[in-house]
């Protein structure tokens, strides 16, 4: 099994909720959720609300140093600048907790980050700005937007992408060191499995098992501040693709003819996951459809989109899954090649290949340093889930036949070909793996908490005056 492989993981990018930043979780679920210390996630900004009366004392904040990690001082307008951001993105929810008590979960948040960052430096690891830039790219591909239009985002909500960026820049850092303190001492024992299967099967019948969705799409994009009259003819375009869909039109031709998705060389489709991984948007709008259903079209920032449920299904009922079948060249990074040139060592092979004048088998062989380069790169058939996001992100946007450019991630730069896709039932086997991972990933949470706490323990804090607003 190659070292790709990886749990189905939250540390996917997802959308920007409300506690996130100050949290580091996933969900708004209260002030317990400003305690946690849960693995970090890319996210995106959120629609910029409206302002809040919090908001503009927050700016006129004294400068002044309210702690020190490790001789690191964190200043109040640090503290300040993190709870403005909470504030403007959670709503009545943050503004219900008193202000002492929000200085007080904000600065023990950046202490905790500041103590892991600190070791993760000390441990060596490093975050190009190539990495940065696919992530800040996939953040927004993800959120069906632009970068230009994420940039925009952020400037309305007082942000700037600069500082974005350097969020990204950390919490790939993060990423980075729980991946190598933290995943390789998790182990999920064959028992184990056996009994989460078991409750799975026990859930089958209730409201309570979780549920996986797979959804497609044609997105009719909009600009931005795109004229009333623009709106409507990209809203009646978006009603004919849902008339004809309706009407029994194949739906992946569909959308690769008109989508404006980078999906669209799928069929659309945007792959198998738990529904909570789909924008609200759109499972809202699904939600009383059934498989092979057309819902739509609903309005986003992106523009109209079209939605097909392709499938439905819980853990361990035979659903069918869409598989691809891919192979990958891998080009390490390290003290003798930069990411900057393994992406143009890449590149250079991509144009090869795409050119005839070598073939993609023969240059995984030669050069990749992976496990699979004896057999020119193949990583078999593949379920949704079993790579790691930044690959299957690239992946999942190939067609059949496609190379794709140079991808960055946690363990180098790819570069990846789809030879096939089909839709089969998981097997046994499969199952089994499946429910693994989820365990793992669960026993992931809460050994990356236990690994913060004991990080934030060896931490020299040194607390000055109190974070004012």
């Amino acid at each position: 099994m190659s070292h790709l492989r990886t749990s189905p993981s939250p540390l996917r990018i997802t959308a920007l909720a409300a506690l996130a930043i100050l949290a580091g979780s996933a969900n708004a679920q209260g002030i317990t959720d400003f305690m946690r210390a849960r693995p970090p996630q890319l996210r995106a900004p959120s629609p910029t609300p409206a302002p809040t009366a919090v908001a503009p004392g927050t700016q006129r904040v004294a400068q002044y140093i309210v702690a020190l990690v490790n001789s690191e001082p964190i200043t109040n307008s640090e503290v300040q600048n993190r709870i403005e951001r909470v504030v403007r993105q959670g709503g009545a929810e943050v503004q219900r907790i008193p202000a002492a008590e929000l200085n007080r979960l904000a600065l023990e948040r950046i202490i905790t980050e500041k103590a892991q960052l600190q070791t993760a430096r000390e441990a060596g690891i490093k975050i190009d700005d190539l990495a940065v830039d696919q992530a800040v790219e996939n953040v927004a591909r993800q959120n069906q937007i632009s970068v230009a239009e994420m940039r925009r985002q952020l400037e309305a909500s007082g942000d700037s992408m600069e500082a974005f960026r350097q969020d990204v820049r950390s919490q790939l850092l993060l990423l980075r060191l729980r991946e190598r303190e933290v995943e390789p001492k998790v182990r999920v024992t064959d028992l184990e499995v056996d009994q989460y299967l078991q409750e799975q099967r026990d859930k089958a019948g209730g409201a309570a098992a979780p549920e996986e969705i797979n959804l497609a799409q044609v997105l009719v994009a909009l600009p931005e501040n795109a004229s009333a009259d623009r709106v409507a003819k990209a809203e009646q375009k978006a009603q004919d693709i849902a008339r004809r869909a309706r009407a029994g039109e194949d739906f992946g031709a569909l959308a690769r003819e008109f989508s404006d998705s980078p999906d669209k060389a799928n069929g659309g489709a945007m792959g198998l996951r738990a529904a909570d991984r789909y924008p609200a948007l759109f499972t809202n709008a699904v939600a009383a459809t059934q498989v092979g259903g057309v819902a739509g079209p609903v309005r986003s920032s992106a523009g109209f989109h079209v939605l097909k449920v392709v499938s439905k299904a819980k853990l361990g009922d035979g659903a069918t899954i869409t598989q691809t079948k891919v192979r990958h060249i891998l080009l390490r990074v390290d003290d003798k090649r930069s990411t900057a040139q393994a992406v143009a060592t890449l590149g250079d092979f991509k144009r090869r290949i795409e050119a005839g004048t070598a073939t993609f088998e023969g240059l995984a062989r030669d050069n990749s340093q992976d496990g699979s380069a004896r057999d020119g790169g193949e990583l078999g058939w593949s379920r949704p889930g079993l790579f790691v996001p930044e690959f299957e992100d690239a992946m999942n946007r190939l067609a059949k036949g496609q190379v794709s450019d140079p991808v960055v991630s946690r363990f180098g730069v790819h570069l990846i070909q789809v030879e096939d896709r089909r839709e089969a039932k998981l097997s046994q086997a499969e199952q089994r793996d499946a429910a693994r991972a989820a365990l793992r990933e669960k026993r992931l949470e809460e050994a990356y908490e236990t690994w913060s706490q004991e990080v934030r323990a060896r931490a020299y804090v040194e607390y000055r005056q109190p974070p004012q607003s």
